[in-house]
């Protein structure tokens, strides 16, 4: 599963549908014009009585934080990558790694601004500076700080799922107030009206992306245990431990999943934070079961080279969502039943694949990651 260059074949795939499967949680906000309940299920008590809400529960059974989840282990393969990397080069660590996080964050800003205020790149990048330090310290020390974030995370999960079920204060008697102001922002506002309400609404619209990183420090540490482990090799012993990941992810993630259809919404946010992860491993075992059983399946190719230009990939998922769905664009934004939300999302992922196709054919690198090389190679290019 590797080519020529040595790249691991995998990795592209797992990134690739991992990018395409994120949209598929974001496409909600998109159609439903920032709504947040359209991501939760606090107000469904009877989806088994509407096959609209059935498609939307079941959409957000399969894709929401998995997919987010796969990414964010993704991020930590790329980052042990880097690092052994530099360690084979002789260069200081992190060294210019921190830059290439600082330029992620910058990036992560930009899309912020300019088309979706949940970004994740932001959160990644702070993600990727703090975890850059850690793997300085060794195994010891990646596994002391997977137990501190990755217990703090889980340890405050359950507090909000039993305080909240136990004090009344979360499922259906949980508001998330008046959002009328921002559907009618992107339903009638123009561009230049959504970029102002971003920005001066900044740290109420990040509030997500701190929340996380103690959990995308731990995915990050645990993508990298796993790469050191051999989870991704093409040997016996890869396959191995990758069809574990298949059989405990499912087997645990499916039904652990399933509470979203809980109703009331009391499991939305520990499903979204907590139990998405293992669900997510599962997806990865089977991805790469499927990828092992039919190597040259025409989709492999395809999801692989939308994995090699992941974020110029991500970054364009959302603009033509936002083109299709805000009132500045297309205005079909509370338009659709959920039925089509979903059929607009396999849309856009074909258009994805079918993009990273055509570019690649022409250009070694997506146009976001050739800027991202350009500036990385600015600063770390030596000074006379």
């Amino acid at each position: 599963m590797a080519e020529k260059s040595g790249r691991l074949r995998l990795l592209d795939i797992l990134r690739g549908f991992a990018v395409m499967g994120t949209l598929g949680t974001n496409i909600w906000l998109f159609a439903y014009l920032g709504d947040l309940n359209y991501i939760l299920t606090f107000n469904v008590d009877a989806w088994w009585t509407s096959f609209q809400e059935f498609v939307r529960v079941f959409v957000l059974f399969l894709v929401n934080g998995k997919l987010l989840g796969l990414l964010t282990i993704m991020f930590g393969v790329g980052l042990e990558m880097k690092y052994q990397q530099s360690l084979r080069r002789g260069n200081a660590w992190p060294g210019v790694y921190i830059w290439t996080s600082v330029i992620l964050m910058a990036e992560g800003f930009i899309h912020f601004t300019l088309v979706m205020e949940y970004d994740i790149l932001m959160s990644y990048g702070i993600t990727a500076v703090i975890t850059a330090f850690i793997i300085k310290g060794g195994d010891k020390a990646i596994r002391k700080a997977m137990i501190l974030f990755g217990g703090f995370h889980g340890a405050v999960m359950l507090l909000l799922l039993t305080g909240g079920v136990l004090l009344g204060i979360s499922g259906g008697n949980v508001s998330l107030g008046d959002m009328n102001g921002t559907v009618l922002l992107y339903k009638d506002g123009s561009w230049l009206q959504q970029v102002e309400y971003r920005l001066s609404q900044f740290f109420m619209l990040r509030t997500e992306a701190l929340f996380v990183i103690p959990m995308n420090i731990f995915l990050f540490l645990l993508g990298i245990r796993m790469m050191r482990s051999g989870y991704f090799a093409a040997d016996e012993d890869g396959r191995k431990k990758r069809r574990k990941l298949l059989q405990w992810g499912l087997c645990l993630g499916i039904p652990l999943n399933m509470l979203l259809f809980v109703p009331g919404g009391y499991f939305d946010l520990p499903v979204r934070y907590l139990f998405a992860p293992i669900l997510a491993l599962g997806y990865l075992g089977l991805i790469a079961r499927l990828v092992e059983s039919s190597e040259k399946l025409w989709l492999w190719t395809r999801l692989e080279q939308v994995g090699k230009m992941s974020l110029s990939c991500y970054m364009l998922q959302n603009i033509i969502s936002g083109v299709i769905f805000y009132g500045w664009g297309l205005g079909l934004g509370g338009k659709l039943n959920p039925a089509a939300v979903a059929g607009v999302w396999l849309a856009i992922s074909c258009v994805q694949m079918l993009f990273a196709y055509m570019w690649l054919g022409r250009f070694k690198l997506g146009p976001m990651e050739s800027a991202r090389r350009f500036a990385t190679g600015l600063i770390a290019k030596p000074k006379n």
